[in-house]
Order: C-alpha cells, then structure tokens, then sequence
C-alpha cells in the first residue's frame, strides 16, 4: 500500500519582495482574498463583475466597454490579445527593448503570424521614426510593444506610438504588466487598442489575474472571429464570419460574452481572485492616479540615489527609466547570485537577476505596489550594503541610506 506524506501545515517566510516583481501585496488585498466564495451566477459576483469593469476604466484611463479581468497570470492576458487579434498570416510588427518583447514574438509566431521586429539595444527604448518607417515597409495589422520592460527596466514612450497607428490604420496592443499604476499610461489619450496587465507589481495583488481593455474596433475585429459553443448556442446566436480564434479558453470573444449583458457561459470565473483585483483597483483609485505614480516615482528615485550614493552604477538610459524598477551593475569581483542569496537568507530580502545578454552583470531591484515606501527602500538599502561589505566589494559605506533619506525629506 502506498503511503503519501502530507508534508508540514503550509507557513511560508515573511520576505520583503524587492525584486522585478511579484511583490507584497497590500493587507487590503489578503484580506479580500480571503472572503466567501459565491456562485459565478449569484446577482452579487456578477455585480462585482460590473465593479471591476467600472473600476479598471479608471485604472486604465478608458471609456472602453470592454473592460475585463482574463483569469490566469499577465502571460494569459498577452496569450489572449493576440490569439483573438493575429490570424495565421496576419502581420504584426513588435519593436523588442528587452526579453518581454521576444516573449511577443514567440505567442504571435506560435499564432502564426507574420513577425517583423525592431531590435533595440537592451537599455535604450525604440524610436518613434524607427516604427513609423517600419510601419510604411511592412503594413503590419498590428504594433504590439511592452510598455515597462522589467528585464531592462526602461520605459517604452507610447503618445507617439499611437499617433502613428491612428495615422496608418493599424491596431495598437501593449503589455503594461510591469508598469501599470506605477508609470503614466493613458490608454484613450493615446489612442491603444488592446492592453493587458497582471496585479503583481504595482497594482500590489498577488499573480493570477490579468486585467484587459480593448477598444471598440478591436472589440470589432475580435468579434469576427466569433464563435459559440455549440452546449450553449441560441438560436439568436450568430457566429462571426472571419475565421475562428484557435483558442478556446484565451477567446476573447467569447469571454467578452461571459463579462456582458448575457453573462453566456465561458469558464468558471476565479472569484478570489477577483476580489483581490477589484481590491486592488480600489486601492489605486482611492489613493488617486496621480498620487500612486508620484509614489512609485520618489521610491524608485530614492533608491536609485542610494545605489549611486553607495558608489554603484545604474545601468540603462536614465531618461526613459522605469519608475518602479532600478537596474544597477554588479561590484567587479563580487557575485551577484551570492549576494542575493545572502540578502535572502540573512535579511529576508528579494531583489532579482536579470536575462539574456544581462544575465550576472546587474540587478534589478524594485519598489512596487505596497513596497513603493520609505521604510522598504531604507531597509533594503542597508541590508544591501552590509552583504557587500561582508563580501569586501569596493563601495561607499554609510551613505546609502542618508542619500535616500535625503531624497525623502
């Protein structure tokens, strides 16, 4: 007879998260998560569906109608946009500054899509003449970029972007996982078609919901491509004539459906983590737009002088820097994965590696969501400095801390 262990009552660490991302989420956000299930069809879940579409038009600065949470983590939000969007053969052009724009290329290759890409050095964001000139060689259907890219911690301009699109008639789509709440973006004012997002980094939830806006062509677009399930097809049901999303559960046409009028059958929805996105989008809204971004800017900034102050040097073009994430060189002679396992064991602290062509050579640490406070970034300022100087790295001691603090005051 086969014996299972049934392992010890789950107790995870307390860490203070201070990496790219997840992060701590707001008490607001645990306390959320932990209220009563209720049916996915009881008149209260479904009005808490029509909350979080009235509360993410103000997240996202919209007035789109289609308005929604895709149930899986930030990757099932881009998943869905552009397996509802890109038809085989359909053209898509996605400038790269960093590994979440390869991420683009790879889900829009596996649709089957025509990919051209803007290769931009790793540091540095993609100019808005490079996309308009690709835009008139190649006729893409779609411009997909990353707004924040985590891996390099820049933060792509979209005004221009957008112009451009409106220009040539072609659909805008951008990934803001990373820089939502923490960085200006103005989804109608710049005139963005499709954008997801994840609750993990500054909207302060934990992973596992993926808020989406779509305007109404793109609304449009998709819905040619419609198609119902036969189990729950009426007969005042019409499929689109354009051909069917090969995804079921990423069909955002049919998920569009389930979040409207009809609430027409598509999953079952994840209500605990609803909660914990409408939470998380109160907690944006009640604070204020303005007040969060200015929140997250000042954190990233203090830290950013307190690095410096330390001695070390930032990496990338500080004119487009994220406001959320800071990447900083590694110490000459000095192990980064060492040092952060040490940050890990001896403080409880997190801060993260990097990918590609800057994997070993900086770090990225964020201040995000709950994190984006005085108290975080002294704190991780000064454990920082104890391990370096434990691993004899060559700094400036004892200024890190009054740096930021000075920034603070």
């Amino acid at each position: 007879m086969t014996t299972h262990t049934l392992f010890e009552t789950l107790n995870p660490p307390q860490r203070l998260l201070m990496g790219p991302g997840p992060i701590n989420a707001y008490p607001r956000v645990h306390q959320a998560i932990s209220q009563s299930l209720i049916g996915q069809y009881d008149p209260v879940m479904t009005g808490y569906m029509t909350q979080v579409q009235s509360l993410y038009r103000g997240v996202f600065h919209t007035e789109n109608q289609q308005t929604m949470l895709v149930d899986g983590t930030a990757r099932s939000g881009i998943e869905a946009v552009l397996v509802s969007v890109l038809k085989p053969g359909d053209k898509v052009l996605i400038p790269i500054i960093g590994r979440f724009g390869h991420l683009l290329c790879e889900i829009a290759e596996r649709v089957g899509a025509v990919v051209r890409t803007i290769e931009i050095e790793w540091g540095e964001v993609c100019p808005a003449e490079l996309v308009e000139k690709e835009i008139k060689a190649f006729g893409p259907k779609l411009l997909a970029t990353v707004q924040g890219d985590t891996s390099t911690t820049m933060n792509q301009p979209l005004k221009e972007f957008g112009e451009l699109c409106q220009k040539y008639d072609v659909l805008f789509y951008c990934d803001a996982t990373a820089s939502i709440a923490g960085n200006e973006l103005k989804v109608d004012e710049w005139h963005l078609d499709a954008v997801s997002a994840g609750l993990q980094k500054c909207l302060g939830g934990p992973s596992g919901s993926a808020p989406i806006t779509l305007s109404d062509h793109c609304a449009e677009v998709i819905n040619r491509r419609k198609h119902v399930e036969a189990g729950i097809k009426a007969d005042h049901h019409q499929n689109g004539s354009d051909e069917i999303i090969r995804s079921n559960y990423f069909d955002l046409a049919m998920i569009m459906d389930y979040w409207g009028p009809e609430r027409l059958n598509h999953h079952t929805e994840a209500t605990s983590m609803l909660y914990a996105a409408r939470e998380c989008a109160r907690l944006f809204l009640e604070e204020g737009a303005d007040e969060v971004i200015s929140r997250h800017k000042t954190a990233g900034d203090a830290m950013a002088r307190g690095l410096q102050a330390m001695g070390l040097e930032l990496f990338g073009n500080p004119n487009y820097k994220m406001n959320n994430v800071v990447g900083v060189y590694i110490p000459q002679q000095v192990d980064g994965d060492k040092v952060r396992q040490e940050l890990l064991n001896s403080f409880g602290i997190e801060i993260g590696t990097s990918f590609g062509p800057l994997h070993g050579k900086i770090w990225r640490i964020g201040t995000m969501g709950y994190n984006a406070r005085q108290e975080a970034v002294l704190t991780t300022l000064a454990a920082l400095e104890a391990i370096l100087v434990r691993n004899k790295a060559k700094i400036i001691q004892g200024q890190a801390v009054i740096a930021a603090m000075e920034y603070y005051a």
